[in-house]
């Protein structure tokens, strides 16, 4: 099944080539175009893999099981060591972001560094690698990162850097890229999925990307919530702007209909295994949240329902007491078909909002923050097609009455968390993990299933009933690092004790 992946990475390349070699490949362009040329067509590269990577086999589906948007079904297998948090290391994602799509961003910064006519490109190309690099570190935690991605100098065996290092290398980076001047700076349209060459969306992208990683720290000593809103300031009241749309991978990218061409959580479903169908059911946690509040996203997600305790498909029982097994319950499925033409999205004009409503309750404005959650909670609604506006007057609390902090941070996870769903599932794993909401209820499902499923802690996670015992009553906060990369750098760091070990910037108390 992975190794489909590589095959759409490379059908892009050449599908893109072979439809562009009329007008590219004429004679009569010189060599230096051709040079040119090639390292444009590597952007579009970089931002297909990049995306594959986001929502696919490892990434897509690991975090909707590991933020319960999904669980294992009762009568099938595939996602059973997910659900009991067995020692995942991500490895094809690891693989294909370094040696694909970090590569090919390499490749055009080092083409473009010098070509004044191509500065967009190198531009697009470091924005893209410090997102790159963040998403990795996140995921992994501390890296090889200073000395990586440079075989060609003869390093081969890349020493491993902190997080807090190349977190502070990656703020750096962004800076120079939010102070550039992007006026002259100009992309073929064609050669970029994201925003077609428009400069001024990628320097919100920039600044978009400062931002979450400012925020990304909120639970470290050096966090300084002054500087972070005075740049929010700037960034909503001057001439520093956030996006207001999403940078993205649009679902038109994706074909349906043709292998290797779709979309990648369409891919694992479609491939002839049904992984996806057959194999994954709604969670009880995500569902009964989204019915309490009368969320109208919850029919684009399921065609039902009715949600399963997280990591509960060995159940011999009747849990909700309707005289029915847990294993012949109708258990809401995923809609699969609206995976064909979902967009992919690296940052998006909800998670801005949401971001913004953090910093402003943080700084204590919480007065200030609601407008932006409530136009996150819009944003999201409507990239779904549905209408928020009876959600957020009729069953949200803080619709209603002034906001507490504690209490705007906890409405801002949540509807986080449901604003990620099938679009950045790994955003969602993430955030949960910086900000503990949705929090952690202990409740031992196993010891009394009635009781629990009648009592259940809606907004509130489980424990996986399968996977209680294999990480301590924790749930996983990040990746083992990847046999490859241990196995052939010589100053490779111990592995990770198992996928509950927490990454530096995971220190908020709680699960």
């Amino acid at each position: 099944m992975k190794s489909k992946f590589l095959i759409l990475f490379a059908a892009v390349g050449l599908f893109f080539i072979s439809s562009s070699c009329k007008d590219y490949l004429d004679v009569n362009h010189s060599m230096s175009a051709i040079e040119k040329l090639d390292a444009q067509r590597a952007l579009p590269s970089a931002q297909i893999i990049i995306a594959n990577q986001l929502m696919g086999w490892d990434m897509g589906i690991g975090s909707a099981v590991w933020v319960q948007y999904w669980t294992q079904a009762y009568n099938s297998s595939q996602y059973k060591a997910l659900c009991s948090y067995s020692e995942f290391e991500w490895g094809t994602a690891y693989r294909d972001l370094c040696a694909g799509a970090l590569a090919d961003l390499g490749f055009i910064q080092r083409e473009t560094a010098d070509d004044k006519d191509n500065q967009g490109l190198w531009y697009i190309a470091e924005a893209l690698s410090i997102y790159t690099w963040q998403v990795i570190t996140d995921v992994w935690g501390d890296m090889p990162y200073f000395e990586a991605m440079k075989g060609n100098e003869g390093l081969v065996h890349p020493k491993f850097d902190t997080q807090e290092s190349i977190y502070a290398d990656l703020m750096v980076r962004i800076d120079n890229l939010v102070k550039m001047d992007i006026s002259k700076m100009v992309v073929d349209p064609k050669f970029d999925f994201v925003f077609a060459g428009d400069m001024p969306q990628w320097q919100r992208f920039c600044n978009s990307l400062k931002l979450k990683l400012m925020l990304r720290l909120s639970e470290t000593p050096g966090f300084d919530i002054a500087a972070l809103a005075a740049f929010v300031d700037d960034a909503i009241g001057k001439d520093l702007l956030l996006l207001d749309k999403n940078a993205e991978i649009a679902g038109t990218t994706w074909n349906p209909k043709e292998v290797s061409k779709k979309h990648p959580l369409h891919e694992v479903q479609s491939d002839g295994a049904n992984f996806i169908s057959l194999n994954v059911i709604a969670c009880k946690s995500f569902t009964d949240f989204l019915v309490q509040e009368n969320d109208p996203r919850i029919d684009k997600f399921f065609d039902g329902t009715l949600g399963a305790f997280a990591g509960d498909y060995d159940s011999k029982d009747d849990s909700d007491g309707n005289g029915k097994n847990d294993k012949d319950e109708s258990w809401a499925k995923v809609n699969y078909s609206t995976l064909e033409t979902l967009p992919i999205p690296f940052i998006s004009a909800w998670q801005m909002n949401f971001d913004v409503a953090e910093v402003l309750v943080r700084a204590g404005r919480t007065a200030e923050a609601q407008a932006y959650y409530e136009a996150g909670v819009k944003a999201s609604c409507a990239a779904w097609g549905v209408d928020a506006s009876a959600m957020l007057s009729s069953t949200d609390p803080q619709a209603k009455t002034p906001w507490k902090a504690e209490e705007a941070l906890e409405r801002i996870g949540l509807q986080r968390w449901v604003a990620f769903a099938y679009l950045q599932n790994l955003e969602a794993f993430l955030e949960r993990n910086r900000t503990k909401f949705p929090s952690v209820n202990t409740i031992d499902v196993e010891l009394n299933r009635q009781d629990a499923w009648t009592n259940f802690p809606v907004g509130q996670l489980t424990i996986s009933v399968q996977g209680r015992a294999k990480l301590g009553g924790e749930l996983p906060h990040s990746l083992l690092y990847p046999q490859t990369l241990r196995t052939r750098n010589n100053n490779a760091i111990p592995q990770k004790k198992n996928v509950g070990d927490k990454v530096w910037w995971d220190k908020k108390s709680g699960l």
